[in-house]
């Protein structure tokens, strides 16, 4: 499997591609802000061609750049079901003085379209995508809606057994935030022992922020997946 990820402008949120290899088809996962030349650059490079936009949920820094990225290329949006709501119009749902500073700092005055075709995703759903198969594991806590897209598939040159892309469920040594709207430290603790915990040792972590790792990497040193399982 090919997968190329870089950082957005803002967070450093990972946007991923993921195909089967060059010139194929592909899913574009988490389009943060300020994606669009560096995500045209490497779909360029790659020759892909994008199928879908994978969001794992839907905080502005991680679907930011969804409505341009779907729009230019003709293909649907994908996020959970009760994270749906904030696409309508995650702006609204942002800290002032937050949306403020990133105004500042790009010039410009943030606006926002919801994606012309929003589709919902479910717990469990296995999605053919790309020459590719997701499955859809909900893991809440981070947000009502967060999910982890599981593929049996790595990376070339990778050894592992799957991949699993995280999105703010699990980083490398930390997890995210449950003290923002919508965040549940309970549903959080729930996600990491019964959906990240049960996973194999050599799985492939790629998260939302940060570097790749494995889930015995954390099962043995994240702190928060150590409390959660015990």
């Amino acid at each position: 499997m090919l997968v190329a990820g870089f950082p957005a402008a803002a967070f450093a949120t990972n946007c991923y591609l993921a195909a089967t290899g060059p010139g194929e088809d592909c899913v574009v996962i988490d389009p943060g802000i300020g994606v669009e030349g560096p995500l045209a650059d490497l779909l360029a490079e790659h020759r892909l061609r994008p199928v879908a936009v994978l969001l794992t949920h839907g905080h502005l820094d991680h679907v930011y750049s969804v409505t341009p990225v779907c729009g230019g290329h003709g293909v649907p949006a994908l996020v959970h079901g009760a994270d749906a709501y904030r696409l309508r119009d995650p702006l609204a749902l942002l800290d002032p003085a937050l949306l403020a500073m990133l105004e500042q700092q790009f010039g410009r005055a943030a606006t926002w379209r919801e994606p012309a075709d929003l589709r919902r995703v479910s717990d469990g759903e296995r999605l053919e995508l790309a020459g590719l198969e997701f499955t859809v594991v909900h893991a809440p806590g981070h947000t009502e809606g967060s999910v982890m897209f599981a593929v049996p598939q790595v990376p070339d040159g990778a050894e592992a057994t799957g991949t699993l892309f995280t999105g703010d469920v699990l980083f490398a040594g930390s997890i995210g935030r449950t003290d923002l709207p919508g965040g549940d430290p309970a549903a959080m603790t729930r996600s990491l022992r019964e959906r990240v915990a049960t996973r194999a040792d050599a799985t492939l972590v790629l998260p939302g922020h940060g570097p790749a790792t494995t889930i015995g990497r954390e099962r043995a040193g994240n702190p928060y997946l150590i409390e959660a399982s015990r």
